[in-house]
């Protein structure tokens, strides 16, 4: 009857333990590493053994009766890893020494480390075998009851006789139910743990989609602010084009109409004038289709590039007859500089450089009332890892209007310029530097600004040599 007792005690403490790791694993140990939590299975389950022989029934001094060895069972089903099972075995034995050392304990010791042995080689079967879940757990059952009885019979200092007759009827099949029941527990723990991780990976999937959905609004948020502002960036070109455009179409049209309906008042003096304006408004209407061509091609990938020998030392004077004049005109003095070690032939287009060299000279005239503009030609060298790269690099500088940091990188975005009121009182459609931009790019090339408001500006292209 005593054994009943003991055996009803040691169920209860074991259900109690499982219950209390139960809490303790859900509200601490679920999202901690699983080297934690491996650790801690170990600690629980040696713990339950030695709590187990706490309460166990006391046969003679030193002789204990108790079911330590459930703690293993409920490891092999729970955590079926050799190592761990064998430590838990021969922990679980050792933890027998803490009641006095003696013959009987270290029949305790001997008969733990056994089972941790036995439930390691069962638990690489149970990894190797196609048997269904259930086959495994009462398999491993019985194997371990069974091998803890034999080693009782053999290392145990309770004679054989009377252990078969007087014990072992109670002992074995109660240890085989307890350990049934555990089994059930640990099931119903282990789909548990089962859908308590498939929560948590949804979890974490929703998550991780909620976040990339939210990336995804920013983006295009952005996308849609980008697209707003391109849309109301070309609306103000094509108005600012139509005023543009109607200029020179407007002085063509009026003044060929007066050339053509010429009497013998009109001097030929103001005839030629009538024909310079005329021509020079269609010098203006064709730079600007050309611009807007050039601004097309570029978008769609098609300019062309055609690179040949070009003649350095004759750019300063073709760009000198062109700007010295409208230099003039505005008060401004206007130099051009080349250092002594530039090359005189480098291979580029020469039909692009000189559209971009116009478009920054033309820039800088446009916007600078007093002081100068200046072109200077030089050689650069920059170290890039263990390549020096040489450059040919053309500076035009000015003392004009100057642009604020802020706004470097927006004025060589297409139909853009620095401000609004610069449109309205010097006139441009803002393509010029955008085009010249990615012309550089084209050449294999850059565009380099130096400025601040008020202080005028320095824009520099980079051409590789």
């Amino acid at each position: 009857m005593e054994y009943l007792k003991i055996f009803f005690v040691n169920t209860a403490i074991l259900i109690t333990l499982a219950y209390l790791a139960n809490l303790i694993y859900k509200h601490t140990i679920t999202y901690a590493p699983d080297r934690i939590k491996k650790i801690s299975w170990v600690v629980l389950a040696i713990f339950a053994g030695w709590i187990s022989s706490i309460f166990g029934y006391r046969i003679e001094e030193n002789v204990i009766f108790d079911l330590r060895f459930v703690p293993l069972i409920i490891s092999a089903l729970a955590y079926p890893q050799p190592f761990i099972l064998i430590i838990i075995g021969v922990g679980t034995g050792l933890t027998r020494l803490t009641f006095g050392v003696n013959e009987a304990a270290v029949a305790g010791v001997l008969n733990l480390s056994i089972l941790g042995f036995v439930c390691a080689a069962l638990s690489l079967w149970m990894q190797k075998s196609n048997a269904s879940a259930g086959y495994k757990r009462i398999m491993t059952i019985l194997v371990v009851c069974v091998i803890n009885q034999i080693n009782i019979l053999v290392f145990g200092v309770i004679p054989a006789r009377e252990y078969i007759t007087d014990i072992m009827p109670l002992t074995f099949p109660a240890g085989i139910i307890l350990s049934m029941l555990f089994a059930l527990i640990i099931r119903d723990f282990q789909l548990e743990l089962l859908r308590t991780g498939q929560i948590v990976r949804a979890n974490e999937l929703l998550s991780a989609q909620t976040e990339q959905l939210h990336k995804n609004k920013i983006v295009l948020e952005e996308r849609a602010k980008l697209l707003s502002q391109a849309s109301q960036y070309k609306s103000e070109f094509l108005a600012n084009m139509s005023h543009e455009l109607r200029t020179p179409l407007n002085s063509i049209i009026n003044l060929s109409q007066l050339i053509e309906e010429q009497d013998d008042s009109q001097s030929r003096e103001e005839t030629r004038e009538y024909a310079a304006i005329i021509h020079r408004s269609g010098q203006d209407l064709l730079t600007l289709i050309n611009d807007i061509l050039d601004m097309s091609k570029v978008e769609a990938g098609k300019l062309e590039i055609v690179k040949e020998e070009l003649n350095v030392s004759e750019i300063p004077e073709l760009l000198s007859q062109q700007f010295r004049v409208a230099a003039q005109q505005k008060g401004l003095e206007f130099k051009i500089s080349m250092h002594a070690d530039v090359p005189p032939v480098i291979c580029s287009d020469p039909q692009r450089v000189q559209q971009i060299l116009r478009n920054l000279l033309s820039n800088a005239i446009k916007f600078t009332m007093t002081g100068y503009v200046s072109l200077n030609v030089r050689v650069s060298e920059e170290q890039e890892g263990e390549l020096r790269r040489r450059w040919i690099v053309f500076e035009v500088e000015d003392t004009g209007i100057g642009i604020s940091a802020e706004k470097h990188e927006l004025i060589f975005g297409a139909f853009q310029q620095a401000d609004r009121m610069i449109t309205r009182q010097y006139g441009g459609t803002g393509l010029g530097l955008s085009i010249s931009n990615d012309l550089a790019g084209l050449l294999g090339g850059y565009i380099t600004l130096q400025s601040e408001e008020n202080q005028g500006s320095r824009f520099a292209l980079y051409l590789p040599l």
